[in-house]
């Protein structure tokens, strides 16, 4: 059974293990209909209660078979993560602006506003057919989205406008936890600071090969009791696959230097008989602040091998040496 951990001052109970929806809207290949609803089984199955998603992912694809999925499980009540800050329009047809190479045809517009933020929700609960959403995160306001000269003004944004209707939300117990699902731990930051967040899910700021998160915004969710929870952990792939050619790092190629930072912290897990994704995962979950790390699926076999991961024996001595050769700072917290 996999074990569940508070998601800060929600008080809502989350696996350690969440399933990540993006894969399900299309991501990069067309998936199996019938696969994709037997992977979200699979992960029900084995005792994941939180499962992520977002109008984003397939253009509303991931929602719809997710929402599928959960119509084959009834008896089954997870917690169920989405985002606001983009609507649907399912009389413009989508363009070639995403990398899902399937999902809906509808296109999505930007729309931070307080009554895009209730329209993304309306959407969102008539996909998944359901009537309540436990946590309702505002989505991709950042730098990585918008650009830098754009960012502030979507900042103001979605404060004035989806933040107002998230808490409104919250407030009335329509659903039960507000944050931020973003790439850059600035944001978060950002975010905590001006407004009153439970919860923020961060893509990839805080792996074993990189831990910007880790200078102001973990120790201010810490202090904050604001949950966290955890993306993007292998950093699109190059954690879990390796320094192979063609490795992934934020969805492109691998640069020469991050391969190479990524050779020398395999070769120390090889030391040590440790799998260099048993090591990622395993680390991501040893800050204090952590509630869950989100991991894709596209079949159920892979709900199976990320259980077993989660259980890998990793010897101390593996976080020692990375220490002391320089990959790793010696004051973040380890699995004990």
């Amino acid at each position: 059974m996999i074990a569940a951990r508070t998601l800060g001052k929600s008080g809502i109970a989350v696996t350690e293990l969440g399933f990540g929806g993006a894969p399900l809207g299309d991501l990069f290949a067309v998936l199996d209909e019938a696969t994709s609803v037997a992977t979200v089984e699979a992960a029900l199955d084995a005792g994941v209660t939180l499962l992520d998603t977002s109008p984003l992912y397939g253009h509303g694809l991931s929602e719809h078979r997710i929402g599928a999925a959960l119509r084959r499980r009834p008896q089954v009540r997870p917690v169920l993560c989405t985002k606001v800050g983009r609507v649907a329009d399912p009389f413009l047809l989508r363009g070639t602006e995403t990398d899902f190479v399937g999902g809906l045809p509808h296109r999505l517009r930007f729309d931070y506003s307080y009554d895009g933020a209730m329209r993304s929700i309306e959407q969102s609960l008539l996909r998944m057919g359901v009537s309540r959403l436990d946590i309702v995160l505002i989505h991709d306001v950042d730098i990585w989205t918008h650009g830098a000269a754009a960012i502030d003004a979507r900042f103001e944004e979605a404060v004035a406008g989806a933040y107002r209707a998230l808490r409104r939300l919250r407030d009335e117990k329509t659903i039960g936890a507000l944050g931020v699902g973003v790439n850059e731990a600035d944001m978060c930051l950002r975010f905590a600071e001006r407004c009153d967040i439970d919860c923020v899910l961060l893509a990839g700021r805080y792996s074993l090969l990189e831990q910007p998160a880790a200078e102001a915004f973990l120790p201010l969710a810490q202090k904050r009791d604001i949950g966290v929870m955890l993306g993007g952990v292998f950093n699109s792939g190059i954690l879990a696959t390796g320094a192979v050619a063609g490795a992934k790092y934020n969805y492109k190629p691998a640069p020469p230097e991050i391969r190479a930072k990524v050779e020398k912290i395999e070769a120390v897990c090889r030391r040590h008989g440790v799998k260099l994704a048993d090591a990622a995962l395993r680390f991501a979950l040893a800050h204090p602040t952590v509630a869950s790390v989100v991991l894709g699926a596209v079949a159920p076999v892979e709900i199976a091998a990320q259980q077993a991961s989660l259980a890998a024996a990793i010897p101390g001595a593996l976080w020692t040496d990375l220490a002391s050769q320089g990959l790793l700072d010696a004051s973040l917290p380890v699995p004990q």
